[in-house]
């Protein structure tokens, strides 16, 4: 009895001693082989790598994207760092230009937009153009438009011009003349020019009316270059 007690003491001492080493190697935060762990005893997983430029910052290329204000389709312009015009911002007036077709009626007129806001703002494409009546510019006929010449965006400073030209279908003979095509000549007191994002504009010429054949209208692309 007493040799089974001395063993009896032996084995719990030498399973106590056994107890004692494991819990020393293998403190939390610690894997049995020294490895780093999180603090639930899994085993740290090192970060996904990301790959990155140079400069440190990365890029997504997106689809391009072009702007269109009607027709035709104008590719987006660079900002110019102003506010598109706005209907208050413009002063509209209209006088015959100098090149212009032969024959009896107005033939061509240039129509001249003052920014009168007092800060710089941009236009760009081509204007509308309709015939009408004194103080009527909601009765208004429009005319088929041909545009001509490349659209790009107009930066105009306070007190500067835009500019775009009208070419009509002339009307031919003397006083009250006739189109070739057999029409009726047209005549209008005033015209309603839109510009694109800008409004529309009722201008009367300086010298005379406009005379014109077939409500056709050849219009150039709002310009800071003054046509003739």
């Amino acid at each position: 009895m007493y040799g089974i007690g001395i063993r009896r003491v032996a084995t719990a001492m030498v399973t106590a001693s056994a107890a004692t080493l494991l819990m020393t190697a293998c403190q939390p935060g610690e894997s049995p082989t020294g490895a780093g762990s999180s603090p639930s005893g899994a085993p740290v997983k090192p970060a996904a790598s990301t790959s990155s430029s140079t400069s440190g910052s990365t890029s997504t290329s997106t689809p391009s994207t072009s702007a269109t204000s009607g027709s035709p389709t104008h590719t987006a312009a660079p900002s110019t760092g102003a506010k598109a015009c706005g209907l208050s911002d413009l002063k509209a007036s209209m006088y015959q230009a100098a090149v212009r077709p032969d024959g009896t009626g107005t033939g061509a007129a240039i129509v001249e937009f003052t920014n009168v806001s007092g800060k710089a703002c941009t236009v760009q494409g081509y204007p509308t153009v309709a015939g009408a009546g004194n103080g009527s510019p909601e009765k208004n006929r429009p005319l088929k438009v041909t545009t001509t010449g490349g659209a790009s965006t107009v930066k105009i400073a306070a007190g500067g011009k835009a500019w775009t030209k009208l070419t009509f279908v002339q009307v031919q003979g003397e006083a009250d003349g006739y189109c070739k095509s057999g029409a009726t000549p047209a005549s209008y007191p005033t015209l309603v020019v839109g510009v694109p994002g800008a409004g529309a504009h009722q201008v009367a010429l300086t010298d005379g009316v406009i005379a014109e054949c077939d409500d056709k209208v050849t219009v150039t692309a709002l310009s800071a270059a003054k046509p003739s």
